[in-house]
Order: C-alpha cells, then structure tokens, then sequence
C-alpha cells in the first residue's frame, strides 16, 4: 500500500550493548535474519507503505549503515563477470532509483525523542513515520501501510501497539485509550514504563509511529527525564492533549530484535519462510528434535 507519507524516520544511533561482542565494530541493526540485516527490513516496510525520503538518525561506528544502503560498482562488476546476474541486480536494487537516503548525526546519544527531534530539518512540516529496526514484524500487508490507512481515515498520529503480559509493561510506553472501532483507540494517555500496578492498559507501543509534525516543537520544549534523556512519550501525552492520537493493534507478528531470544526466533522464523533454505531447515530442525526425544 502506498500513502501520502513520504519521510520515515529510523533512529539508529544506539549502541547495542544487548548484543556485545557482536556490536563491538558492527552496528545492532546490521546483524542479520538469514540474508538480511536488520535495517533492510525497516527499510523495506517503509518504501512499501510509500516513504520516498529515508532518513538515518545516526551516530559514532554506524558507517556500515550509510555503506549498505550505498552503490558499490566494484562488486556490482565482480559479480557481472561471474555471470551472477540475479545476486547483481539484488545487490544494484536493495533502495529503488526513486528512493533517498539521508544521514543526519545525532552528536549524543540523549534518548529516542531527541533522536526523532535530529529529523527536523529534513521532514519540516510533513507527516511522517518512525519505524525502530528492533522491532521486525511479519504481516501480509506491511504494519506501516497498515496504519498509513487509519491515519488518512481518521487523521492524526497513529501509534502502532499490541498486548504485552502484565509483567511486561516496564519494558515498553503504555496507552490509556477509548475505543474508536475494533482495533483501534484514540488516546487519553500514555505512560513510559508503567509498574503492572500502574498500568493504565496491556497495550503496549511496539517502534512503528506515524507523527505529525506538531510532535516537533513538543519535543524541543520536553525536559530531558531518567538517565538525561528526552522521552518521545512524554511528547505524546502532550500532543494528545491538542490533536487525536490512535493506539492501533496491528496485524502481524512481532519479533524484539532487541533482545537475544527473541533475534533467534526471528531467525528460525524467517529461515523457516526463505524459499530457497526453508525446506532444509525445517528438516534440520525435525532431525534436532528427534534427536533430543531419543
């Protein structure tokens, strides 16, 4: 689906301390699912949903990022004269002629709202998605088209969310919302990291946003809060109290990245579903099981 939304934002200037030694000298969103890193999946989502501007928050030791999504004719060619035509193309391909990428360095690391605020410059005035690579989502229509359409149904920022356990909801910012229509809810409130005893839902915003561009000069007027970061959310609970915020349960399933167990269910999952490895795999899999059932 391809919606008026031309800018998405990807914040990736974290450092990915999780995944040591891995991200010692390697960006957290180049680490690959199967044959892909990360980032390409972000990416992908984004121009599938009708992004045409890609914008990289980006930081210290994240130049593998801005080397990925560049042309490289040296090993365009080596592969033309191994008569590697398919792997050329793929390579040649990766962000379509019409696509932009822009680099913006976020100096220090000062929490996810001042990374979304670095994107001022490029996106002005303009709606826009917030898409964090952590967070993979595998859905027959792309999470972010998926809420490209509630924003141009009911306009407005649209969070993308989805029930997390009870246990959980220090791990993620929290809605309070009445409900618009099924899966949908327009915003009371929004908490960061809520104690269980605290939360005002289950509904958890899971790294896909689409922002108007109010959510800017909110954001240059939030104090910095735990840890002297500025929180987006506490940019969200004010936006709400001037323009309607959606909470939308997306269709898919997700898979934290940020984390090590869910990356390796990522993995399997998305090994199980390659055309080219998933039978293989399947069977591998089948083999350990027996193996550990005898």
């Amino acid at each position: 689906m391809s919606s008026a939304i031309r800018y998405a934002v990807f914040p990736v200037a974290g450092k990915g301390t999780r995944f040591l030694p891995a991200t010692k000298a390697s960006p957290k969103e180049m680490l690959p699912v199967v044959d892909k890193p990360l980032i390409q999946y972000a990416v992908e989502e984004a121009i599938q949903a009708g992004a045409t501007n890609l914008v990289f928050i980006t930081g210290r030791g994240k130049r593998a990022i801005e080397d990925h999504f560049d042309v490289e004719p040296e090993l365009e060619q080596l592969l033309a004269s191994k008569d590697k035509e398919a792997l050329r193309e793929m390579v040649r391909n990766i962000v379509p002629p019409n696509v932009h990428c822009i680099y913006v360095r976020q100096g220090e690391p000062l929490g996810l709202g001042h990374a979304v605020l670095c994107a001022r410059p490029v996106v002005g005035k303009q709606p826009f998605f917030v898409h964090l690579a952590d967070d993979l989502i595998d859905a027959e229509e792309p999470c972010l088209g998926q809420m490209a359409r509630v924003f141009e149904a009911h306009g407005g920022s649209v969070l993308g969310v989805e029930e997390v356990p009870a246990d959980q909801t220090r791990q993620y910012g929290i809605i309070d919302g009445e409900r618009a229509e099924s899966g949908l809810r327009r915003l009371r409130g929004i908490v960061e990291k809520p104690l269980p005893a605290d939360a005002p839902s289950n509904l958890a915003v899971v790294g896909r946003y689409i922002l108007t561009p109010r959510i800017f000069e909110l954001l240059e007027e939030t104090q910095a809060g735990a840890g002297g970061e500025i929180q987006l959310t506490d940019a969200i609970a004010r936006l709400l109290l001037e323009e309607p915020v959606y909470g939308y349960e997306f269709e898919g399933l997700r898979f934290d990245c940020g984390s090590k167990l869910g990356y390796l269910e990522a993995t399997v999952h998305y090994g199980l579903k390659h055309p080219e490895l998933g039978e293989g795999f399947r069977a591998h899999l089948a083999k350990l099981q027996h193996q550990e059932n005898t």
